[in-house]
């Protein structure tokens, strides 16, 4: 089996292959992220930043078991100069503009591996997602509303990732907002 044949699977046998699933919180995420983190800081030492976001980062709310990590790049070098560093780590490229590169590890022709990543490669300063975490991780109570909508919206768009992500684009939108006047100039 080669992992690049999933390149080649339409975004509905994607959506069919690798549905939805959220669980509860489960600590061996963050040993799972640093381990990830270890790896890329070896083989791209010259990144500006790497970073655990997304649901699995927040404890005690319920998440897709999939580690989201964003790693920023210097300005001056070019996202494409990466890619295959990435992919090196074994990674596969699922979309690609010129200011942004998103990677999988974990996906398999037979469903998810155990353990799942997404990979945001992003220049410096493309960092909505930190704000978002970060605040959620200081209002315990807007993270399990998060929840809520995150577990309304769950069987509904089982199988439909881009209904789902758009369903919370409004919420995640709302509080990044937030995040960034609350933590003004920390990235």
């Amino acid at each position: 089996m080669k992992q690049k044949e999933l390149t080649s699977l339409s975004l509905e046998e994607l959506w069919q292959l690798f549905p939805i699933i959220l669980t509860p919180h489960q600590s061996t995420w963050i040993s799972w992220y640093k381990e990830e983190e270890e790896l890329l800081q070896k083989e791209l030492p010259y990144i500006s930043r790497i970073s655990h976001i997304g649901s699995t980062a927040i404890k005690d709310i319920w998440a897709k078991p999939t580690i989201d990590i964003l790693v920023e790049s210097h300005k001056e070098k070019k996202l494409a100069d990466l890619k295959n560093a990435i992919e090196r780590c074994g990674y596969i490229c699922m979309a690609e503009s010129c200011n942004r590169i998103d990677f999988n590890k974990g996906y398999t022709l037979q469903g998810f591996a155990e353990r799942t990543f997404h990979l945001h490669l992003r220049q410096m300063g493309d960092n909505d997602e930190l704000y978002f975490r970060d605040y959620l991780l200081q209002n315990a109570s807007v993270a399990k509303e998060y929840e809520r909508l995150k577990l309304t919206l769950w069987k509904q768009y089982e199988h439909d990732r881009d209904a789902y992500t758009s369903h919370k684009s409004d919420f995640i939108k709302y509080y990044t907002e937030k995040g960034k006047s609350l933590f003004t100039g920390k990235y």
